[in-house]
């Protein structure tokens, strides 16, 4: 069966708009429209017509009434009164696939630009849903025809909303990482618009003792209130990520703030140097076209001396798992050691031989085992310095693998750390104060 004659077959048993018709051969002239494929099938059908008519063929006059009615095709209306015949009276107004759906894929289109005025973005995807009978009525219909060259009627109103979208909004389309996808049902005439997160990196300074990294809910109350935690639900006041991302929230108008980071120091450690790298997540901005210089000082005003950030920059997704990754990056600490008893200076000689170049076998640390499976890690040490403080105390610089424990490396947490200051020296050492100086990625 030719091309025409499956298309003739088609408007014989149903109506169907230009759109409709020239799908069914979508993947024939790939360079040509739908809409334009339609037209020119039912066009050189109404040639076929004419010619049959004029060789006083019955089967014309039944082409030309067929296109009059099922194909809405107006000139063949004119050629059947021009031949003194008169047109179908009850012409079909409603395409059996779309319900004439495409006559309104430019009224959404503009809809749907104006909802997208109150984002700002760069990139756009369009996803259409459809009602389950539309899709399903396409199916039968294809089977029943043995379409073998058809589209899908989801990909056409996809294909033709984006390109009017991007034509009104003057916005690319991106189908790999769009900063907003638009979704639309040309049926209903339905705008949902999902804003995709936008993700801010920088590092971090926390400049004081006595923080966490994020929010630590009660461990009695779970969060609820309870006198233990003063009702405020958490164990601590605030938190890196508390003391930082309202003002991320506040620029870019979105609704919640997810903060990840590579690695995470101690309450009672602060965190100097560069500072941390860290991602911020933003769910469903409403700006995205940020001055980061302005946004830095706004955090760092919000934070009032306690926190820092610096380096902000847009990055992606991808960008998170890199920073995940840097939890085994180098890292640089510096702990005050107390000794129980007096040290000498080849006390101290003797920690740095001992503790440089070598691996410290870690089970997890009694304080953490509540949190953390009790396994045994094993950590690289690159270089240790120390530096007396006082006959008792000293100053000792890790420089290690991500995930080593520096307090338990000190004190040897009964034995569960080895080799330790503590086990090195055959005394008990204990640190007193720890501070990250670097995070090396």
């Amino acid at each position: 069966m030719s091309v025409l004659e499956k298309a003739l077959k088609m408007l014989e048993r149903h109506p169907l708009c230009d759109h409709c018709l020239g799908r069914q051969f979508a993947f024939l002239a790939h360079e040509i429209e739908n809409e334009e494929k339609g037209k020119t099938l039912k066009t050189m059908l109404l040639m076929e017509a004419q010619a049959l008519a004029s060789a006083k063929k019955a089967e014309g006059i039944h082409i030309l009434k067929t296109l009059a009615s099922n194909g809405f095709f107006k000139p063949a209306e004119e050629a059947l009164r021009k031949m003194r015949r008169r047109p179908p009276k009850k012409a079909a107004q409603v395409c059996f696939l779309c319900e004439n759906r495409f006559e309104t894929v430019d009224g959404l289109a503009r809809k749907a630009v104006e909802r997208l005025g109150e984002y700002e973005f760069n990139t756009f995807m369009v996803g259409v849903e459809l009602p389950v009978d539309v899709e399903e009525r396409e199916d039968e219909f294809k089977a029943r025809f043995n379409v073998d060259y058809g589209e899908n009627i989801r990909l056409e109103f996809g294909r033709l909303l984006a390109r009017r979208i991007a034509q009104y909004s003057g916005k690319k389309l991106d189908y790999r990482k769009p900063d907003i996808v638009v979704l639309l049902n040309p049926v209903d005439e339905e705008v949902r618009i999902q804003v995709n997160p936008l993700y801010i990196a920088g590092r971090y300074k926390k400049l004081v003792r006595g923080i966490p990294q994020s929010k630590w809910t009660c461990t009695r109350c779970k969060g609820k209130g309870c006198e233990k935690c003063n009702w405020t639900g958490k164990m601590y006041p605030e938190s890196v990520e508390e003391l930082i991302s309202p003002p991320f929230l506040e620029a870019t108008g979105g609704i919640k703030a997810s903060f990840h980071a590579s690695g995470r120091e101690d309450v009672d450690a602060r965190m100097l140097g560069k500072g941390r790298p860290f991602v911020i997540e933003i769910s469903q901005p409403k700006k995205r076209f940020l001055d980061l210089k302005k946004l830095e000082e706004a955090v760092n005003a919000y934070a009032r001396g306690k926190v820092e950030v610096s380096s902000l920059q847009i990055v992606d997704k991808d960008f998170i798992r890199k920073v995940k990754k840097g939890e085994a990056a180098q890292k640089e600490y510096r702990v005050i050691v107390e000794f129980e008893k007096e040290v000498s200076d080849e006390d101290l000689k003797l920690l740095e031989q001992k503790l440089t170049g070598i691996i410290v076998k870690q089970r997890t640390p009694l304080r953490v085992l509540h949190r953390r499976a009790d396994l045994t890690r094993e950590k690289y040490i690159y270089e240790v310095k120390v530096k007396r403080l006082s006959p008792n105390k000293a100053e000792m610089r890790v420089r290690c693998q991500g995930g080593l424990y520096v307090k338990e490396l000190v004190s040897g947490d009964e034995g569960r750390t080895t080799p330790s200051v503590s086990e090195i020296l055959g005394q008990k050492a204990k640190p007193i104060k720890l501070d990250v100086l670097n995070v090396i990625i």
